[in-house]
């Protein structure tokens, strides 16, 4: 059986790489990485910090997972980046996604976020997810 992290990192993936808007948005393709690419040219985003805690009842197992999604963006562009995440939002929130080995109880954005990376003067906006997920 799939994590409940890495089952709706995938879900997530999927619904991002099938959107045109989000796929314009980031410059013809959806960039969305585990990690920084090297020499990539923002925008892109990550998958950043999750946590998933144990979300079990008498009858079902489950999580919630708290995660962050961290869209880059170049400096001067916080409205694109804006733009990115907002879309990403959209998408997202009490979105009814397919899980493997796992059902979605409920998707919420949590916070959106801004910040200028104070060493590259980057933009980033972190989109915090809460889920909750229960074992299928």
């Amino acid at each position: 059986m799939a994590s409940p992290v890495l089952a709706l990192r995938r879900a997530i993936l999927d619904v991002a790489e099938a959107d045109a808007k989000l796929k314009a948005l980031m410059g013809g393709s959806v960039r969305l990485f585990d990690e920084p690419p090297r020499a990539a040219t923002p925008a892109y985003a990550l998958f950043g910090d999750v946590k998933a805690a144990d979300w079990s009842t008498d009858f079902d197992r489950g999580h919630e997972q708290r995660l962050d999604l961290v869209v880059w963006s170049e400096r001067g562009s916080a409205r694109a980046a804006l733009a990115t995440a907002e879309r990403l939002a959209a998408l997202l929130d009490d979105a009814p996604l397919t899980l493997e080995g796992h059902r979605l109880v409920n998707l919420r954005v949590a916070e959106i976020a801004s910040q200028r990376d104070k060493d590259t003067q980057l933009v980033r906006v972190t989109i915090r997810l809460r889920a909750v997920t229960e074992v299928a």
